[in-house]
């Protein structure tokens, strides 16, 4: 028997000053883009320019601009420039993982969710390097605790990271008995004068907008809390602050709008009416539909562990990986007591999605504002890469790539007041900007075609961006093998990996010749599944303790993987099998 010692494996926060330099940042903020083919969001309109950025800001956009100040210079000869994406509706105080919503699935008997909170605050850094590794230069954080207000103000407005605009907690006529904690992201509040006073205490902290989630349960009408709902929103507009609203049924949805709702933060559930069409339109209110965010819970409860390249690649690994480990829990475990319920859980979850399409289809129709907001940080809703999840589905509803565009930009920043600032390429707007190597009115996909992202000026290589630890990569795999998805399982090894029987004896080398045995192995144990018992780091060394089940015939196996990290590659494995 192999004994382990428990290390606590951190992410931490990446060090700016370390890399920044190393990877071909200017010392100054001014850039000259060159012959660069640059996509107007507003009408679709594409001109070839040159674009001369200063100080961050854009100074000029014109044909065979002088470079009268020497400043570095970028051939954009057969690229497409856009404004920076930004993502209308996220949540840094929910990982996206299996244990952050205890309201929804309780998992604390696994996880507690003090474990998780303090996961997230360590870890808030890397999340939104994710973001702009997807292109996606600005977020919007539709609420949580007061504590998000550092994350803001320790990465806002700094090189490498996207801008962050949020809320404190959300304003509500609900709290989960789970939120009932000390900095809750949730405060149910029972008096118009109660709504009042927590719109003011946030006040000191700068909040870019205020949340209020208008639940109502079988015993609370959605009237019996207007009162509390229009308090909060004057209260709002009187300190100049626009007012965000999860208001997911028709009927309180009305009510929000009525009582002077900026924003709509989800899809209404029923089917839409002439009547909430001209109020919202009257009212110049945004809508964000957060098309996926439903069905990825959903796939979770179905242990449905299905995932895009782009969640592979980009998504924080540690909580994509958690989204598999619901296949080693004990018998009996909630997942277990949810697969009666499952068929209908999935029906309903259909029709839904359809209701959803529905009214966006006709909203789009009818000339409403759209924004871009993935909701991420709910349970399968990944950070970063499920942005692209949310665009397929929108697109679903019949919108243009011209719509989707303009849905993820310049919409999204009108929607916090933020349109002079960001959201679209024109002079004396903060460079915000990525450079593509295809053309996204032609093909919505060409954002993923990402050749670099330009925050505030900065040059950022995409492949710069995320700096995976050894532990991210081991774990890379790990979930491509729980996937049993092979281009995920072998896209962190080195082309010439060797993989060894511990001390010494190489058994295999090369992904070519791994690739077969692996292949037969996923097709042939549809219920193949590692859990990583203990983890170990030490430098470039990642040692995993690991139990494969779902081998017919066998319990589980039990063996020591130790992995050998060089070039942000898996070099070298050594296999230790338990006697």
């Amino acid at each position: 028997m192999i004994e382990t010692v428990k290390i606590k494996v951190l992410y931490p926060l990446l060090m700016l000053l370390s890399w920044t330099f190393s990877i071909g940042f200017a010392q100054v903020n001014d850039l000259m883009i060159r012959d660069i083919s640059v996509v107007n969001v507003l009408d679709g309109g594409v001109r070839k320019a040159d674009v001369f950025i200063e100080g961050g800001i854009i100074r000029d956009i014109s044909d065979h601009l002088e470079n009268d100040t020497g400043v570095k210079e970028l051939d954009g000869t057969s690229k497409w420039l856009i404004p920076g994406l930004i993502d209308a509706h996220i949540h840094l105080f929910q990982s996206g993982g299996i244990y952050t919503r205890p309201d929804v699935i309780n998992l604390t008997a696994y996880r507690s969710y003090e474990q998780e909170i303090s996961w997230l605050r360590e870890n808030a850094g890397d999340l939104l390097k994710r973001y702009l590794r997807c292109g996606i230069t600005s977020v919007i954080d539709m609420g949580g605790p007061f504590y998000n207000f550092n994350i803001r103000d320790t990465f806002h407005n700094t090189i490498g990271y996207p801008n962050i605009f949020l809320t404190g907690p959300l304003i509500s006529t609900y709290q989960p008995e789970e939120f009932q904690i000390e900095d809750s992201p949730i405060i149910k509040v029972h008096s118009a004068d109660e709504a009042r006073s927590l719109v003011r205490k946030e006040i000191p902290y700068h909040p870019d907008f205020i949340k209020i989630w208008y639940i109502t349960l079988p015993t609370q009408t959605a009237e019996s809390t207007y009162d509390i709902v229009a308090a909060t929103i004057e209260e709002s507009h009187h300190h100049g602050l626009k007012v965000a609203v999860h208001a997911t049924e028709l009927n309180t949805a009305k009510l929000a709008v009525k009582a002077g709702a900026d924003i709509l933060v989800h899809s209404i559930d029923d089917p839409v009416d002439e009547d909430f069409i001209a109020l919202i339109r009257e009212n110049n209110v945004t809508y964000i539909p957060t098309l996926v965010v439903s069905g990825n819970y959903n796939k979770a409860f179905v242990q449905n562990t299905s995932f895009s390249d782009e969640d592979f690649n980009f998504a924080n690994p540690v909580t994509l990986g958690s989204l598999f480990d619901s296949r080693h829990f004990p018998p009996g475990n909630i997942f277990e007591q949810l697969k009666p319920y499952l068929p209908k859980i999935l029906e309903e979850g259909m029709i839904q999605d359809s209701i959803k399409l529905e009214n966006l289809k006709l909203l789009r129709e009818e000339g409403i504002s759209i924004s871009t907001g993935t909701d991420a940080g709910n349970i399968g809703t990944l950070h970063g890469s499920s942005f692209f999840e949310e665009i397929s589905a929108m697109q679903k509803s019949g919108m243009s790539n011209l719509e989707l565009l303009t849905a993820s930009t310049i919409n999204a920043a009108k929607a916090i007041g933020k349109e002079k600032e960001l959201g679209s390429i024109d002079i004396g707007k903060s460079a915000d900007l990525i450079v593509l190597s295809s053309n996204p009115l032609e093909d919505i996909n060409a954002i993923k075609d990402l050749e670099l992202v330009i925050k505030d000026g900065y040059m950022l290589p995409v492949d710069s961006i995320i700096m995976e630890t050894p532990a991210d990569l081991v774990q890379k795999q790990v979930n491509g093998y729980n996937a049993r998805n092979m281009e995920a399982f072998l896209a962190p090894y080195a082309e010439d990996v060797e993989l060894y029987a511990f001390p010494n004896t190489l058994t295999d080398k090369g992904k070519a010749n791994i690739r077969p045995g692996y292949e037969d192995w996923f097709a042939k144990i549809p219920d193949l599944h590692v859990e990583i018992v203990d983890r170990i780091v030490s430098g470039n060394t990642v040692i995993d303790q690991e139990r494969i089940t779902g081998i017919p015939g066998v319990d589980y196996l039990e063996a020591v993987a130790i992995y050998k990290i060089e070039n942000n590659k898996i070099v070298k494995v050594y296999f230790v099998e338990k006697e």
